[in-house]
């Protein structure tokens, strides 16, 4: 009698023990929109888990906003998909996030993924704002390893560098945004792009923990980092072209070409 009791009792608290994680996303909204059209200037933006810096060369951008819930004690990394394009994504404590991101004029969209591929939450809306540039040219780079710190770095046709320490170039170009507080994303965008040769390079530069920046070979989470690049040309045209590139990292210096490609 009493094991049977036992079992009912954890038949009725397995639906909490075993909920499935969800997702909501409370920034962008559906449906259509004109980014400018309500002055926000004053909202904050802060983004969870919340970087040190941001060095990113567009300020007028939206913050995708959100929080996955039921995520229990285990939180492996869910993904984000804007227009397509994989981000790992962290939260902080309460589950909660938020990115900065550049959307351009047309139809865009804002998914949330599990770790196991399930579809948790999209948003689709339409920016009327013909204005917001969309990007001809984006690199987007994430890597799965939260206590590492990875960099892009871009050469452009005139031979101008955009990574960390130079992240907005005279010719347009420039990182949006600069992750510092790993696992990223970091982006490249350029809106109207030169014509000519890039080069795509990607850069293990260090840890970041608890406190702070170092260079201790032991002090990030994976043995091997896995690095993921997404080239985007002209996105959310009919013309979009998009490559990916998976590239592992084992050492701190390690600086790796990862594509060359014409515009």
């Amino acid at each position: 009698m009493r094991s049977s009791l036992l079992l009912l009792i954890g038949l009725a608290c397995a639906p909490a023990l075993w909920a499935a994680p969800t997702a909501q996303v409370s920034e962008p909204v559906g449906g259509w929109r004109y980014h400018g059209l309500l002055d926000r200037s004053e909202n904050p933006q802060v983004a969870y888990p919340t970087p040190p810096i941001d060095r990113g060369i567009q300020r007028n951008r939206t913050m995708i906003q959100g929080q996955l819930k039921a995520l229990g004690h285990m939180r492996p990394p869910h993904s984000l998909a804007v227009n397509g394009n994989p981000l790992n994504l962290y939260t902080d404590d309460q589950g909660r996030f938020a990115r900065p991101y550049a959307f351009g004029a047309g139809s865009n969209s804002v998914e949330v993924i599990s770790a196991e591929g399930q579809s948790l939450k999209r948003v689709q809306f339409y920016e009327a704002n013909n204005l917001r540039t969309p990007a001809k040219i984006r690199l987007v780079l994430g890597w799965d390893d939260p206590k590492a710190e990875l960099d892009l770095h871009i050469v452009t046709p005139d031979g101008q560098h955009a990574f960390w320490a130079r992240p907005a170039l005279s010719n347009g170009g420039g990182l949006d945004p600069d992750g510092v507080d790993g696992p990223g994303p970091e982006m490249f965008t350029m809106t109207a792009p030169l014509h000519g040769t890039y080069l795509v390079y990607v850069n293990y530069w260090g840890n970041y923990g608890d406190g702070g920046y170092n260079f201790e070979e032991t002090s990030n989470q994976n043995e091997v980092i896995t690095s993921q690049i997404t080239l985007v040309l002209n996105e959310n045209t009919v013309d979009e072209k998009r490559e990916t590139f998976i590239v592992p990292l084992r050492a701190i210096g390690d600086l790796l070409l990862v594509k060359t490609f014409n515009y």
